[in-house]
C-alpha cells in the first residue's frame, strides 16, 4: 500500500511538473510551489528526486511519453499507410492546440531553449526524449517509403530529423502569432510536398 502511494505521490508531482514547467519555465517554477499543488511536504519531494534538475529531467520524459504512445497508435493502426498515420498524429496535435488556445507550446522546445545547454540532466533527459520521438517518426517515414508514398532518395531518420526541427521552430512561431498556421504549413510542406514520391 505505502508502494502504491509513494508512486501515486510520484506520479503527481511529474503531472504538476509538465503543466508549471510548461506554464512558467525552469527557473520561474520553485520547489514549494509544486510541493504545495500536489500537497506534499517540503521534505518528502527528496525520498522521490535528488534535486530539482533531477526532477526536472524526469518531468521531460512524463512529458513525452504520451506523445510517443499517441504516435506509435496511428503508426500500428492497421486500416492506416504510414503517410496517412503521420498525417492524422499532426492533424491530432493541431487540433489539441487549437482547442489550448495555442497555450504551452512543446515542453521539450521550451526547456531547450531555456536550459538545454545549462543542466547536464536536463541536456540528457532531452536528447533522448527527441530521439525516441524522432526514431518513431522515422519508422513512420521507412513504413511510408516501403510503401511507396514517400521519397527513397533521403534516408527515412534525416527526414525524421527535418519534420523534428521544423515541428519545433513551427510551435514557436504559434505562440507568437496565436494561429495554427505556422503548424499547417511545416506539415502540409513536408507530407504532403518535399517528403512524398514525385
Amino acid at each position: 500500500m505505502a508502494t502504491a502511494i509513494k508512486q501515486l505521490n510520484k506520479e503527481n508531482l511529474l503531472s504538476q511538473g509538465v503543466q508549471l514547467l510548461m506554464e512558467q519555465g525552469y527557473h520561474g517554477t520553485g520547489l514549494k510551489e509544486i510541493l504545495d499543488a500536489v500537497k506534499i511536504p517540503k521534505g518528502s519531494f527528496y525520498n522521490y528526486f535528488s534535486s530539482k534538475e533531477n526532477y526536472a529531467a524526469e518531468v521531460i520524459q512524463h512529458y513525452i511519453e504520451p506523445f510517443i504512445i499517441q504516435l506509435d497508435k496511428h503508426l500500428q493502426n492497421p486500416e492506416l499507410d504510414g503517410l496517412s498515420a503521420l498525417k492524422n498524429y499532426f492533424g491530432e496535435l493541431i487540433t489539441a492546440l487549437e482547442n489550448a488556445g495555442f497555450k504551452g507550446g512543446c515542453l521539450l522546445g521550451n526547456l531547450m531553449g531555456e536550459i538545454g545547454g545549462t543542466s547536464e540532466a536536463c541536456q540528457k533527459s532531452l536528447q533522448t526524449a527527441v530521439h525516441r520521438y524522432q526514431r518513431l517518426l522515422a519508422a513512420g517515414l521507412k513504413k511510408a517509403q516501403n510503401e511507396g508514398t514517400v521519397r527513397i532518395d533521403k534516408p527515412a531518420e534525416n527526414m525524421a530529423a527535418l519534420l523534428t526541427n521544423a515541428w519545433q521552430g513551427a510551435l514557436l512561431r504559434m505562440k507568437i502569432e496565436q494561429s495554427s498556421e505556422p503548424l499547417k504549413q511545416c506539415c502540409h510542406d513536408l507530407l504532403d510536398d518535399y517528403f512524398k514520391v514525385r
